[in-house]
Formats: structure tokens, C-alpha cells, sequence
């Protein structure tokens, strides 16, 4: 597999769907917008039992890349909304999550993480309040809705799919886009991680300031009586003018690596605290319990997962970095950066002192042994001023990308 099939199961060639295809929609469920990436060759894995486009075999990656930082990039993903309703929603929640759900308000989106009773980490993910007693919790690739399930027993709560889609438009331009298609322009209260109801072309849509990219950004939600076509045909059409393009997981790999973001079940999975992951901030033991709190509260609080630099090359996956000769640690993702013109990736270290500014032999894809140093996460851009919107320098393009 290539790095950027990073947490998916395997890779099928894209082909026509209909016909004889019933039995691989089934098992495989293609996102309703497929049709506009299969012009560029794609290549699929598997993400939450949906399909998502992993590489193009016919366009430059790079350029895909700058597009995203510079201009304006959709991208269909894999996420799985899932339904919490009920007069016990709540209850629910916060027994499961690790953060305060009372402090989510209607119309706020919260990044949750949850835990099994031994600290491990379950899953991560953005919660959505749309309603006092209704949430949808968008998940990363894994069974959570089993879990959640197995926490309800004796509640007043409905958990269920609502078989909506997820898609992402992300990039500088993105809010240009936003005010192009919603018939009512921008949203007059449209903050990170706010939520809001709009409509395209008379098709009722809700949207979310979230993304997996690290950029500015927006999220739209496919119910199943959308009109999806519809909707993304008016997206990519308006988004021609800044230069729209439909984007792999390859692209956005590279980008949410540089961010700090991690992926559910490879860089942190059942035997990883949140501590271990870097998610110590999103524990909060000033709310009521939750599962894992016992645990949590006995664990090493210390930080194991860091940021890696490489100079003239991309790690390779696995026990891939030394000192002395001697393994301490294992690389869980990593790709070639275009901003930073370095190989980075996400080490998770047998020794919490090994942290920034700790030199390492790392073993690399191009099979040689190149030198590399632990980071602090996100790689650049600290305080979030990206995402955030806070800044509109548009970054440069090195003369080597």
C-alpha cells in the first residue's frame, strides 16, 4: 500500500456502478458525488464500509496539493454520521465522551473523543448538537456504533445511521464558494466549529466550519432526501472561478499530517490513552464520570505521540526509527511535505523523554537511512490561525515543489 492508504482496509480500481455491480454496492457504498472524481482515474479504499478515492492515476498530486493551500479544493469522504436522539441523548454522551457535553450548545460542534474502561482509545470525532435531545457524532473509520449501542442499555435513546454523506470544501477561496452557492449568502453566525442550516439552489443543507485539512474550510451533510446532484454540481460550478477540483485522500494525507491530525485506529487505537496520543486536553475531570475515567486518572499523563521531520525523505511505516541502533518508537503515518520540502510523520515513542529536538536514524521508503528530529504538532501554523481564518497570506510555492 502507498502511504496514502493510511487506515483503509484495501484498494479496488474504480468502476461503473449499476448493472452487475449490486453486490459491491452493498458491501462498498459509493459516496452519491462519486461521479465527479471518476474522470481522473481513481483508485478506492474502504472507510467506514463506504468507499473513498485514495490516488488519481491522471493528475499531478502536487498541484493538487497547492490547489488546496491556495485556492479551493471538495473532497467525498468516508466519515459516518451517526444518530443520538432521545431525552437521554445527553446522558448518553456524556457517560461515553471525555469532554463536557452540556457545554455544547445547539448549533456547536465539539471534537469528543471516547474510551474503553481500561483508557484505551475507542474513536474520535466531531460532535454535532442539532437539536436539544438530537445529535449526529461524525466518526473516523471503526466500530463505534456497536459501542455506543452497548452504553445505551437502559436509556431513553434512539441510535441509529441517518445514512448521510459527508463532503468537505476546503482551501482560501472556500468561503468565496460558500457565499456563491447559499442562496442567502454566507450565514450570519458562521465561527470554527459553529454549524448552520442553508440552502443550494431551494435543496435545504446543513454545513459545518470543520474539515480534516488543517485549512479554512467548510463541511456539507447529504440527507438521503437531498437532491446531491443538485448540490454538487452548483458547488463545482461555482467554485470554477477559483479553480474547484476534486481531491484523494493522497492530497489531503499530506496536509492533515502537517496539522497534527490523527487518524482513528493507526495513530492511536485501543491501546492508546488519549496521554499517549496527545489528547491529554480533551480529558476534562472536572465533568461528572465517563468510561475510562478510573483508568485515566491513574495513567501516566506524559505525551508519547510527536511530529518528525525528515530531511530528503518520507518514513516508512512501522518500527522505522533508532537510536544507536536500537528501535524506540514506531512511525504510524507519514508523507512527503511540499511546504516544508522535508519527509513528516507521526511518531509514537517508547520513551515519553524522547521528545522535540530528539535526533533519530529513520529508516525511509526511498531505502535509505536518513537523519530526523521529533517536532511539537502541528508542524506550522501553532495557533490555528488557518483553519480559524485568522490569516490570508496565501502561502508560497517553494521552487523545488
Amino acid at each position: 500500500m502507498s502511504e496514502a492508504t493510511t487506515g483503509i482496509e484495501f484498494v479496488v480500481k474504480a468502476v461503473p456502478f449499476g448493472g452487475g455491480a449490486t453486490e459491491f454496492q452493498q458491501s462498498m457504498a459509493p459516496h452519491p458525488l462519486i461521479y465527479q472524481e471518476l474522470p481522473y482515474d481513481p483508485k478506492f479504499g474502504v472507510y467506514n464500509r463506504r468507499l473513498r478515492s485514495l490516488a488519481y492515476a491522471n493528475t499531478d498530486t502536487r498541484d493538487l496539493y497547492w490547489r488546496l493551500r491556495r485556492q479551493v479544493m471538495v473532497s467525498h469522504t468516508g466519515e459516518l454520521p451517526i444518530e443520538i436522539r432521545g431525552a437521554d441523548a445527553e446522558a448518553l454522551l456524556e457517560r461515553v465522551f471525555t469532554r463536557s457535553v452540556a457545554k455544547v450548545r445547539v448549533g456547536r460542534c465539539s471534537y469528543q473523543i471516547a474510551c474503553y474502561p481500561d483508557g484505551g482509545t475507542v474513536m474520535d470525532g466531531v460532535l454535532m448538537r442539532l437539536d436539544t435531545n438530537r445529535f449526529w457524532y461524525v466518526q473516523g473509520d471503526g466500530e463505534f456504533y456497536s459501542w455506543l449501542r452497548a452504553q445505551a442499555v437502559g436509556l431513553d435513546v434512539e441510535i441509529f445511521n441517518p445514512h448521510v454523506w459527508v463532503s468537505q470544501v476546503q482551501g482560501p477561496r472556500s468561503m468565496d464558494v460558500l457565499e456563491e452557492v447559499a442562496d442567502d449568502g454566507l450565514p450570519e453566525r458562521f465561527r470554527y466549529f459553529d454549524m448552520a442550516e442553508i440552502r443550494i439552489d431551494g435543496q435545504p443543507l446543513i454545513i459545518t466550519r470543520t474539515g480534516f485539512t488543517s485549512e479554512l474550510g467548510w463541511e456539507f451533510y447529504l440527507e438521503p432526501d437531498a437532491d446531491a446532484t443538485a448540490i454538487g454540481d452548483r458547488i463545482m460550478f461555482a467554485g470554477e472561478e477559483w479553480g474547484i477540483h476534486t481531491t484523494p485522500a493522497e492530497v489531503t494525507n499530506a496536509r492533515r499530517i502537517e496539522g497534527g491530525l490523527l487518524f482513528a485506529g493507526t495513530d492511536f487505537d485501543e491501546n492508546t490513552t488519549p496521554f499517549d496520543a496527545g489528547f491529554g486536553s480533551l480529558v476534562d475531570f472536572n465533568k461528572g464520570d465517563f468510561v475510562g475515567r478510573s483508568a485515566l486518572e491513574a495513567a501516566d499523563r506524559r505525551n508519547r505521540t510527536w511530529g518528525l521531520k525528515v530531511d530528503g525523505g518520507t518514513a516508512c511505516h512501522g518500527n522505522a526509527v533508532y537510536i544507536d541502533g536500537n528501535n524506540v518508537g514506531r512511525v504510524t503515518s507519514s508523507a512527503w511535505s511540499p511546504t516544508l520540502q522535508c519527509g513528516v510523520a507521526f511518531v509514537r515513542v517508547d520513551d515519553p523523554d524522547h521528545g522535540p529536538g530528539t535526533e533519530l536514524n529513520v529508516a525511509c521508503m526511498d531505502g535509505q537511512t536518513h537523519i530526523g528530529e521529533l517536532c511539537s504538532l502541528p508542524f506550522y501554523d501553532q495557533g490555528g490561525d488557518i483553519p480559524r481564518g485568522r490569516t490570508t497570506e496565501l502561502p508560497e510555492i517553494p521552487t523545488e515543489a
